[in-house]
């Protein structure tokens, strides 16, 4: 590919003026993200679910999503542990229960709607954004495809259309954004027929929840996943096992990963964006030089042969 001087030196300018628009406008995507009060949540007992999988179905269908490769009703699909991706954004795991005798143990996994998001908090154009409503929604018009939010989710959701030639976009749980904007409520938590899900304000929600572990010990640990953990998530489970024996993180921390990474995040647009577009320059002005001699030397022994 013929490169001229002029072009190089007009890539590198405009990849000078990015890096500076970045200081202004991308770095937002840093700052401390604070949730509203009255945002909303979803509080899932663990303990009710029994693994019909009718809120991967209720997903599946409001979300336009391509059909399952195993149909909802084949339990089959409990034989391996499954995580969410760009085709599927809410899945059930099932787990032994830890507990002699116990049954087998459902648990339902989505993006957790984190208070602080730390894939908002990674994304160079502000591509997520976490709403007073409660989702962390996306804005797939201003994604230029880094994938900076799928190594920063601690929860692995965030997933690429790797297979879409053309607009890739990243795919995740909206926790039905557009329905709870119009009073409606989450499509899983309406097909629920175990009443497993509640949505509602997530204080409210913390408040049921408290409720539950302290009158049912029995029943509950002493732990509402997602109160606390990395600030907070709109998602809330309760469980009669401990989290760590169901696939939870348990690592995390109180701390929202947004805290951790402002000073890394400052830096980010000069680094992966001035530099690279400099390699790109450096490396098509070494193959075109290359290109030139290769051209030379056929020309060379052309006229050698014609000698």
């Amino acid at each position: 590919m013929e490169i001229s001087r002029r072009k190089f030196l007009k890539s590198i300018s405009a990849a000078s003026g990015a890096s500076l628009v970045s200081k202004s406008q991308f770095a937002h995507g840093a700052e401390r993200f604070t949730g509203w009060p009255e945002r909303f949540g979803i509080l899932t007992d663990i303990t009710r679910c029994v693994g019909c999988r009718s809120c991967e179905a209720a997903c599946n269908e409001i979300n336009k999503l391509p059909a399952p490769k195993i149909p909802f009703e084949d339990q089959s699909v409990f034989e391996k542990i499954r995580r969410t991706d760009a085709q599927i954004y809410t899945v059930v795991n099932r787990y032994p229960n830890p507990k002699p005798g116990g049954p087998a143990v459902y648990v339902k996994k989505q993006c957790m709607h984190c208070d602080e998001p730390a894939c908002a908090s990674a994304c160079l154009v502000k591509a997520f954004k976490k709403t007073q409503e409660g989702p962390v929604i996306y804005n797939k018009d201003v994604c230029i495809g880094c994938r900076y939010c799928m190594t920063a989710c601690p929860f692995y959701v965030p997933a690429y259309e790797y297979d879409e030639p053309f607009k890739p976009e990243v795919k995740k749980c909206t926790m039905c954004f557009e329905r709870i904007s119009k009073d409606g409520i989450p499509a899983c938590v309406e097909a629920c027929p175990m009443e497993a899900m509640t949505f509602g304000k997530r204080s409210d929600l913390i408040r049921v929840a408290r409720k539950r572990v302290i009158e049912q010990p029995d029943i509950y640990i002493d732990h509402i996943y997602g109160e606390h953990e990395i600030g907070g998530t709109s998602w809330l489970y309760i469980s009669g096992v401990p989290f760590e024996k169901i696939g939870f993180r348990m690592d995390l921390g109180t701390t929202p990963y947004a805290e951790l990474t402002k000073g890394f995040l400052g830096a980010v647009p000069l680094v992966l964006i001035l530099w690279p577009a400099f390699l790109i320059g450096v490396y098509m002005f070494t193959r075109r030089r290359q290109e030139m001699v290769e051209t030379e030397a056929e020309n060379f022994e052309i006229e050698e042969d014609q000698q």
